[in-house]
C-alpha cells in the first residue's frame, strides 16, 4: 500500500473508531447522525436507533470496511490500544483523540460526520478554522436513513411478513430506494409548470400536519400528460430522490393481464403496499390503459378490474396517508371523465422546442468534450424528445471511442442523428426502407 493509501486507511480506520465511541458516549444519537460511507457497519433498527455498536476489530475491518492490515497501519497511534485476544482496538480519550484527528487530516470527515460534528461543535465551535461548524448542518447535508434501500428493503419484508398475499403485489412493482437514484431535478431541463408543480408538493410535505387539521386532502394526485421520450419517468424518478420518499412503479397493461389471475385483487394489493410503504410515490404508468379497457374491452372481469383501478385511486391521499399519485399517459384524448376528474393537477410534457434542446444538451454532455455547435445542433433537431437527444449523445460517444478518441466532433454527431432517426423510422414504419438500387 502507497503512502497515499496509508493515510487514507488511517484516516477512514479513526473516523469509524471515533464514531464508535461517540455512539456510545451519546446513546441519543440514531443512524442518522453516521454518514453514509460508514453507516452499514452499524446495525440498525427499524425506527432508526442503533441496534449494535460493533467491537472494532482487524477482522471486523476487513471483511465489513474493506481495509486490509489495519493493525499495521494504525496500530503505533498513542490513541489507540490494541488487544491481541480478539484482535481489537480500543479508543483511548475520546475527546483528546478527536482532536488529533482534526489537526491530522480529518477535518472534512468531522463536518460531514454528524456524530462526531456533535462532540466537535462543542470543543471547536470557537477555534480558528471551524467556522459554520455545526451538528444541524452535518445532519442536513447527510441522506436520511430512510432513504436507503436497506430501510425500504426492510420495510417491505414487514409488510410482507403480516400478509403473505401481498407478495404478488410486490411481484409487480418496481421499487425504487431514493438513494438508488443517480440522477437529480437539475439534470433534468424541466418547464416552469414542472418547476412549480414540484415546489407545491415540496411546500405542502412540508406542512402536512396543517393541511390535514384543515381537511384540505384534494392534493397529490398528478397526471403527466406527452409523448414517449419527454422525461415523464425520469421527472418522477427525480422527484423521488429530492423528496426522500421511495418510488413504486407500476405499468397498468401488467396488472390488468387476463393471464396473471385475481386482477382486482392484485389491484387492491398495490394500493395497500403503497399505503404500507408510505410515505412514498405511487407511479402508475400506461394510465391511458384504463380507458382503452373500459371502453374496449367485452370481458367483465377486466372492466371490474379498471373499476377497482379508480376506486383505489380515491383511497389514496398525499395529505391523508402519505401517498403521492402520479399517473402517466401518452394518449390523453383517449381517457374518460372518469379518470380524468381523479387528478387535481395535470402537468405537460411536449416535445421541447429549441431553446429545451439546446439547455437538454448541455445538461447531457457537461462531463464531455465536445467540439459542436450546440445550438445549430438544437435547431438541426426539430421534433427530437430528450430520450432521443440522449440516443444521439451516446451513438456520439461511441463514434468517438471507436476511432480512439474520447472527443464529440460534428462527424461523430452526424452518426448519432443518423441512428435516432433509423430508430424512429423502424418505430413508426415497422422497419420499412426505401431501397435504391
Amino acid at each position: 500500500m502507497g503512502d497515499i493509501g496509508k493515510l487514507e486507511s488511517e484516516k477512514a480506520i479513526f473516523e469509524i473508531l471515533l464514531t464508535a465511541e461517540a455512539l456510545r458516549q451519546d446513546t441519543t444519537l440514531r443512524v442518522d447522525d453516521i454518514p453514509p460511507r460508514i453507516r452499514s457497519l452499524f446495525a440498525a433498527a427499524q425506527d432508526g436507533s442503533i441496534e449494535e455498536i460493533p467491537a472494532i476489530s482487524e477482522p471486523f475491518l476487513k471483511e465489513e470496511a474493506n481495509i486490509e492490515g489495519a493493525h499495521a497501519i494504525i496500530g503505533k497511534n498513542p490513541f489507540v490500544q490494541y488487544e491481541d485476544f480478539g484482535q481489537r482496538f480500543h479508543l483511548q480519550a475520546f475527546i483528546p483523540a478527536l482532536k488529533w484527528y482534526a489537526t491530522h487530516g480529518g477535518t472534512d470527515n468531522i463536518r460531514s460526520n454528524p456524530a462526531l460534528s456533535r462532540f466537535a461543535d462543542k470543543e471547536f465551535a470557537d477555534k480558528k478554522g471551524w467556522d459554520g461548524l455545526s451538528y444541524e448542518t452535518a445532519k442536513k447535508n447527510n441522506p436520511s436513513w430512510v432513504e436507503t434501500r436497506e430501510y425500504i428493503r426492510g420495510k417491505v419484508e414487514d409488510v410482507l411478513k403480516d400478509n403473505e398475499e401481498m407478495q404478488t403485489a410486490r411481484d409487480l412493482t418496481i421499487i425504487y430506494a431514493p438513494e438508488e437514484i443517480e440522477f437529480t431535478i437539475d439534470n433534468l431541463v424541466c418547464t416552469p409548470q414542472q418547476e412549480e408543480m414540484i415546489q407545491k408538493i415540496r411546500v405542502a410535505k412540508e406542512h402536512l400536519s396543517f393541511l390535514r387539521e384543515r381537511q384540505i386532502y384534494e392534493f397529490g394526485k398528478i397526471l403527466f400528460v406527452g409523448p414517449p421520450g419527454t422525461g415523464k419517468t425520469s421527472l418522477a424518478l427525480a422527484m423521488s430522490r429530492a423528496l426522500g420518499m421511495p418510488m413504486l412503479e407500476v405499468r397498468l397493461a401488467m396488472i390488468t393481464s387476463q393471464y396473471l389471475g385475481e386482477t382486482a385483487k392484485n389491484i387492491d394489493r398495490i394500493f395497500e403496499l403503497a399505503r404500507e410503504v408510505a410515505p412514498c410515490i405511487l407511479f402508475i404508468d400506461e394510465f391511458d390503459y384504463v380507458a382503452k379497457s373500459r371502453i374496449t374491452d367485452d370481458n367483465a372481469a377486466m372492466k371490474r378490474a379498471v373499476n377497482m383501478i379508480l376506486k383505489n385511486i380515491d383511497t389514496v391521499s398525499f395529505v391523508k396517508n402519505s401517498v403521492l399519485l402520479i399517473g402517466a399517459t401518452n394518449h390523453p384524448q383517449v381517457l374518460d371523465e372518469a379518470a380524468w376528474r381523479r387528478f387535481d393537477e395535470i402537468v405537460p410534457f411536449n416535445l421541447p422546442d429549441t431553446d429545451m434542446r439546446e439547455k437538454i444538451l448541455h445538461k447531457i454532455t457537461s462531463r464531455l468534450d465536445c467540439n459542436i455547435n450546440f445550438r445549430i445542433l438544437a435547431e438541426a433537431t426539430e421534433g427530437f424528445s430528450g430520450a432521443d437527444l440522449r440516443i444521439l449523445v451516446k451513438e456520439s460517444i461511441i463514434s468517438a471511442l471507436m476511432r480512439d478518441d474520447d472527443k464529440i466532433t460534428e462527424e461523430d454527431v452526424t452518426i448519432g442523428m443518423a441512428k435516432v432517426e433509423e430508430r424512429n423510422q423502424i418505430r413508426f414504419n415497422g422497419g420499412s426502407k426505401t431501397i435504391h438500387s
